[in-house]
């Protein structure tokens, strides 16, 4: 079992309390600029600050997409000194170190107890023991359960790539949303809050929603589509962008800006934030996802807005006036 999340990052305690305090506070409403100058300030004063603000985004976002009713009614609930609570408990179960394997099954937060990981902003190549290739995109992980019957892949959360070996044992993936069984294939699953992407680049895959019944929908080479647990929509064609990030690469054909900073934010720590002025402007071009600096940079070049930098961990681009 890999480590990366067996102990999560080595963070007293009393700044991991710190930075779940921010983030409850955030919950609550945009912070006042006496607030958002003190955050900054604490953000900035340590890189313990920096990697735990980091952890706790993660877990943050893992707690969205959970069906735990704790989950549901500490982030959906009214503002309230409950909620607060109800949020400090479910985040602190992320930073925590008491979380064990044996408590996988039991407790809802099984990203942090993922197989495979990878951080955020980065990408992870894993050769599984069937000799399969497996590649995590920025802030994914996935469970590996390997028998003597099958072999099964579960993803938790975020993208992968994987290269499926052929042999005896049948195949499968799991997401969120449903179950997939390669034949022969090398395809791509990205897993979204309400959906789960399937882009086939070889082979063919079997495709069944939780709910589905009924036969499995084959999806064939050169296609993808998206399901949810009911049903899924009309494959399409490949589009250039399907499985571009394992090259490091953010490929945009026409895309909404707001699209496009919301995939070159999952590369990057802090808020990338979009002015709605500016959302609907047309980008196109291939971009490297590890200098999304250099990225911002050339959107004021070639498109007519400016980046504002409040810190290197809250940007947004606006219109230019």
């Amino acid at each position: 079992m890999n480590g990366a999340f067996n102990n999560p990052p080595d963070i007293a305690p009393g700044v991991a309390e710190q930075a779940v305090s921010w983030l409850v506070e955030m919950q609550d409403g945009a912070l006042n600029p006496r607030r958002q100058q003190a955050w900054e300030y604490w953000l900035q004063a340590h890189s313990e600050h920096q990697r735990a603000w980091e952890h706790i985004q993660r877990v943050n976002q893992r707690l969205r997409g959970l069906s735990s009713p704790l989950a549901h009614a500490a982030l959906n609930a009214p503002k309230s000194s409950s909620r607060r609570h109800a949020l400090k408990v479910l985040l602190s179960l992320g930073v925590g170190s008491a979380l064990t394997y044996g408590l996988r099954d039991q407790l809802p937060i099984t990203p942090l107890l993922a197989d495979y990981s990878s951080p955020l902003g980065q990408r992870r190549n894993v050769q599984l023991q069937d000799g399969s290739q497996l590649q995590l995109n920025t802030a994914s992980s996935v469970d590996v359960r390997f028998d003597a019957q099958r072999r099964v892949i579960r993803l938790l959360e975020g993208e992968m790539h994987l290269t499926a070996a052929q042999e005896n044992r049948p195949l499968q993936i799991l997401t969120a949303d449903g179950m997939l069984q390669p034949q022969g294939a090398r395809l791509n699953v990205r897993q979204f809050s309400n959906r789960t992407e399937l882009a086939v680049l070889d082979g063919r895959v079997a495709l069944t929603p939780t709910a589905h019944i009924g036969n499995p929908l084959w999806v064939q080479a050169h296609q993808q589509l998206s399901f949810n647990r009911q049903a899924w929509s009309p494959a399409h064609v490949l589009d250039a962008n399907s499985s571009a990030w394992t090259d490091g690469m953010l490929v945009a054909a026409h895309m909404r800006l707001e699209d496009f900073l919301a995939e070159l934010g999952r590369y990057r720590r802090g808020q990338l934030n979009c002015d709605l002025k500016a959302a609907e402007l047309l980008i196109s071009g291939t971009y490297p996802v590890n200098d999304s600096e250099r990225i911002l940079n050339m959107l004021e070049v070639s498109l007519p807005v400016r980046v504002k930098r409040l810190t290197r961990y809250w940007v947004t681009v606006e219109a230019r006036a």
